[in-house]
């Protein structure tokens, strides 16, 4: 692994039973920085976390974190390390209380008092979930949900958040709210974080680095800055509302990049 990286995957391939979803992606992800990987629906994006995490089995390549590797590791070990997966679709418990949900992802540590400060500090940051912390997590709204399945995670004390698509179902104000606050996570605590996004402008903002996946591969990266004056993305991507059908339409007949 290079220097200030701490997280590497190279030429990682998994797949769905015959079905590979992913076909040889190599990505870094440096401590502190937050990284995204943008790409349609089916482009393999949330295999890539999965695989991570451990959810998923890597067909082949490497997956090292921390400069240790953890390809097929069981992901108990792997939260163990420091690393948290936050699902697409949040996937909270929804007959626990959000206390308990929280108290969940603390399930790896033994330290009473540092949970119980790590709750009011996730607290801080999603109000909301205090008021409601006695109430059954299937209860709260799409958005009041993601909120906990990312302050979930925090509970472990990551040192790398996987997001999945934390904008799925969700209004344009609450994106926006749920953006700024994982900005300031990042900022604040310094975790690091590789996000999952079909939002590319709130992706593109938010992140340091990213990646573009097409059919399982990486066929694009570099920073968001510089991504966001590449014409393939503005088309493809920031101009997706504009384009309508047509523009998907193109999207899937295009096999070439500038």
């Amino acid at each position: 692994m290079s220097e200030g990286v701490l997280l590497a995957l190279a030429n990682v391939e998994s797949a769905y039973g015959p079905i590979k979803a992913i076909r040889g992606v190599s990505l870094e992800v440096k401590r502190g920085q937050i990284a995204t990987v943008l790409g349609s629906n089916g482009a393999g994006k949330s295999t890539i976390l999965k695989t991570i995490s451990g959810i998923i089995d890597p067909r082949r390549g490497t997956i090292e974190f921390k400069g240790e590797s953890i390809a097929a590791k069981d992901p108990a070990l792997i939260v163990r390390m420091g690393l948290s997966h936050v699902p697409e679709g949040r996937e909270v418990f929804p007959l626990l209380s959000v206390r308990d949900n929280l108290l969940m992802g603390a399930y790896t540590r033994n330290d009473r008092d540092g949970v119980a400060r790590d709750m009011e500090m996730v607290y801080g940051y999603f109000p909301i979930l205090k008021e409601r912390a006695a109430q059954d997590a299937g209860l709260l709204s799409g958005g009041q949900q993601q909120m906990l399945a990312i302050s979930r995670a925090l509970m472990a004390q990551p040192e790398l958040i996987l997001l999945d698509e934390p904008s799925l179902g969700l209004s344009p104000k609450l994106t926006k709210e749920i953006f700024e606050i994982v900005v300031r996570i990042n900022r604040e605590r310094g975790t690091t974080i590789l996000l999952v996004e079909q939002n590319a402008n709130m992706a593109l903002n938010a992140a340091d680095y990213g990646y573009v996946l097409e059919n399982g591969r990486i066929v694009m990266e570099d920073t968001c800055d510089r991504l966001r004056e590449k014409e393939d993305i503005k088309e493809f991507y920031l101009g997706m509302k504009e384009a309508g059908v047509r523009g998907e339409r193109r999207w899937k007949k295009k096999k070439t990049w500038r």
